[in-house]
């Protein structure tokens, strides 16, 4: 009698311990405020943040848009904007345009960000937020795109991460949403349907002074997880998160590990074969990154020997985004970007 007392006694705190540890895992997150959709006040002379966006279309599109503000030496804070497609009707085309600061309008009364009404981020991300991007260089190029519905992105507890002597903030404002509306380069206008995901993030310095590899994935299916963002810096330190959705819950994954081939993965180079995202509740995501889709460098964007020149050396080399698709052992299909000089 004696000893069956004891093994349901051990056994009781076994299982405390279990819920315990998994508790301690589970991060619910807090809620994203309106507050944190608007720019930010800028701390340092190097202080950049950045609206991004991934587009997956139905028929087999892409797009990728971002806006940012960011200090560039010698000429101080400026906005930058850019848009790039994949597998436009089997081309890819891109674009870069780089404005005053003054240009960057916030009507917290309407929701709304805009640049000269050529750029627009329209009503709060969720249901019914427009994304519109319009610009004629090296072509003309329309995208035009409201969300039919998103799931509510949370933020993760202590979401300013300190890197070294920076910090980091970031926000998951949509990790997944149904698309649809229209872009278009040149004559060629296509009417769309897919998903999407939407992040925002801002920090004391460059991101390439901060990070040596930053990594993005989303899922198109309901399933765990739906999105992240990730990144390793110059200790080694991973940071970001993902958010989880199962059985009608959120909550926040923080990356634990990464490995490639079976061995820890540093970020000093792209990955050469398949990313192993470990996060903290043991769960991975694999990423394929040794069959990118496209290989795309940023200074594309950028017109001339001279500006490419002079934008490299104020990166400290040339950004690339590798991005890509594939299932992972779970039968998960990822839709990934990775970036890094």
């Amino acid at each position: 009698m004696r000893n069956s007392t004891l093994l349901k006694l051990q056994t009781a705190i076994f299982a405390f311990l279990c819920v315990g540890i998994s508790m301690a895992n589970a991060e619910t997150g807090k809620p994203i405020q309106k507050k944190d959709f608007f720019p930010h006040s800028a701390t340092t002379e190097k202080f950049n943040e950045s609206w991004s966006y991934q587009f997956i279309f139905d028929n087999g599109t892409k797009a990728y848009m971002n806006i940012a503000s960011l200090h560039i030496p010698a000429s101080g804070r400026k906005i930058g904007c850019d848009l790039s497609f994949w597998n436009f009707k089997g081309k890819s085309y891109s674009v870069g345009r780089q404005y005053p600061k003054e240009r960057l309008v916030t009507q917290k009364e309407k929701n709304r960000i805009t640049i000269k009404e050529e750029y627009i981020l329209e009503n709060l991300p969720g249901k019914g937020h427009r994304v519109f991007f319009r610009t004629s260089k090296n072509g003309d190029f329309l995208l035009d795109l409201t969300f039919a519905s998103a799931f509510q992105g949370i933020a993760s507890l202590n979401n300013t991460e300190k890197l070294g002597k920076e910090s980091y903030t970031q926000f998951l404002h949509i990790p997944y949403g149904r698309v649809s509306g229209i872009i278009a380069y040149n004559s060629d206008t296509l009417k769309v349907k897919g998903y999407a995901m939407m992040d925002h993030s801002y920090q004391t310095d460059q991101p390439t002074e901060i990070a040596k590899r930053i990594i993005t994935f989303s899922t198109r299916q309901g399933n765990t997880p739906f999105s992240g963002k990730i990144g390793i810096d110059k200790n080694n330190k991973l940071f970001g998160y993902a958010i989880k959705f199962s059985a009608g819950n959120k909550t926040i994954l923080k990356p634990a590990s990464l490995m490639v081939n079976g061995k820890a993965y540093t970020g000093d180079q792209f990955p050469t074969g398949t990313l192993e995202i470990v996060w903290d509740d043991n769960s991975k995501t694999l990423i394929q990154a040794n069959k990118p889709q496209q290989k795309f460098s940023l200074l594309n964007n950028f017109d001339g020997w001279l500006a490419k020149k002079a934008a490299k050396v104020m990166m400290g080399g040339e950004p690339f985004f590798y991005r890509g698709q594939n299932k992972d052992s779970e039968g998960r299909i990822i839709d990934w970007s990775i970036s890094g000089l």
